[in-house]
């Protein structure tokens, strides 16, 4: 199936929930620009063929295909997923992730509680993001300061709430690892 409509209406959802944190975040211009590739024809053809309601299109690409063009194209032009930092280390050869600065760390937090409300819907809770995170395998892979920095904001938002959290990132220009 094809599903334009669904599809559109699902992403806008998304990124409109993550302007809305992104203000209050303090990070609110930056939040203007998020996902928006999303909307280019490499990503959202895709999106509206595997479309599902339940996960990310992504994933059903890659059960098609055995890789995700659409996933390739966004993680390489949107500096708030940990897989756009990654470099050539010079001594070993090897590709190997980067920290990423604070202020998309600080969107990358906004995604993803954006991410668990959208897909998670009626069943979401402050503590889901959290739980999404430390089931993945994330933290074998992002810079250690960059999953530190990422935990400590998913643990503040899961004990303490929204609003503090997001206030506390507001007022917050580094933030910590611990």
């Amino acid at each position: 199936m094809f599903h334009p409509i669904q599809h559109f209406i699902t992403i806008t959802k998304h990124r409109n929930e993550v302007i809305r944190l992104c203000f209050k975040a303090g990070i609110g211009f930056q939040g203007l620009f998020h996902d928006l590739s999303k909307y280019s024809p490499t990503e959202f053809i895709p999106g509206c063929k595997y479309y599902t309601g339940k996960e990310s299109p992504n994933n059903g690409e890659r059960r098609s295909k055995g890789y995700s063009l659409a996933w390739m194209h966004h993680k390489g032009r949107n500096k708030h997923h940990f897989e756009f930092w990654y470099d050539y280390e010079m001594e070993t050869k090897k590709i190997v992730p980067m920290p990423m600065p604070d202020r998309y760390i600080k969107e990358m937090f906004c995604d993803r509680v954006a991410a668990s409300k959208t897909y998670g819907g009626a069943n979401y809770t402050q503590q889901a993001p959290l739980l999404y995170l430390t089931k993945s395998t994330a933290h074998e892979k992002m810079a250690p300061e960059t999953y530190q920095k990422l935990l400590y904001l998913l643990t503040m938002l899961s004990e303490k709430g929204e609003k503090e959290t997001l206030a506390f990132m507001h007022r917050t220009k580094t933030l910590p690892t611990e």
